[in-house]
């Protein structure tokens, strides 16, 4: 009887550890995030190189980058941009709004790029080339045709900032 009994804990704790694994770092924000303030974070950190699984400071990767900002303003965000992509409510590129995650596809395996939509067409990311930056994302020449798609992770309200 112990041993059934231990076999029926260990199944489970297995089930619990899946479940709860499931939605680590799929965490939406419970709050309002000003829009203000979010590009205004994002654009105070314009000109920080890239670096490949950068999160800080001394250098972002794509995904690292958003995470940052997200946190900076209560959100948090899952680590990938595929993660970021599995998460959110998808929205078409009619309806971007300032803080919606926009998607694209640089290696031809799926999604692989993040920026933040911050309004008039354009967003800002961690650009390999350029680091910190702001691109078109209709450009013809790249982000265009790179682009998959778009996510709302967090209510972020047109509210001016503090």
């Amino acid at each position: 009887m112990t041993s059934l009994f231990k076999k029926i804990i260990t199944i489970f704790s297995l089930i619990l550890v899946l479940t709860a694994g499931t939605f680590a770092g799929n965490t939406e924000a419970a709050s309002r995030v000003s829009s203000a303030e979010i590009v205004a974070d994002a654009k105070s950190l314009m000109g920080i190189k890239y670096r490949y699984g950068g999160t800080t400071k001394a250098g972002f990767d794509c995904s690292g980058f958003l995470g940052y900002i997200y946190k900076q303003n209560g959100v948090s965000l899952s680590r990938t941009a595929a993660g970021m992509y599995s998460t959110g409510k998808s929205v078409s590129k009619a309806n971007l709004s300032v803080g919606d995650l926009v998607f694209f596809n640089t290696t031809g395996r799926g999604v692989s790029h993040v920026g933040m939509y911050i309004g008039n067409g354009s967003f800002i990311h961690s650009a390999s080339s350029k680091g910190v930056s702001i691109a078109k994302l209709n450009d013809p020449y790249y982000w265009g045709n790179k682009y998959v798609g778009a996510k709302r992770v967090a209510t972020v309200s047109t509210v001016a900032s503090k």
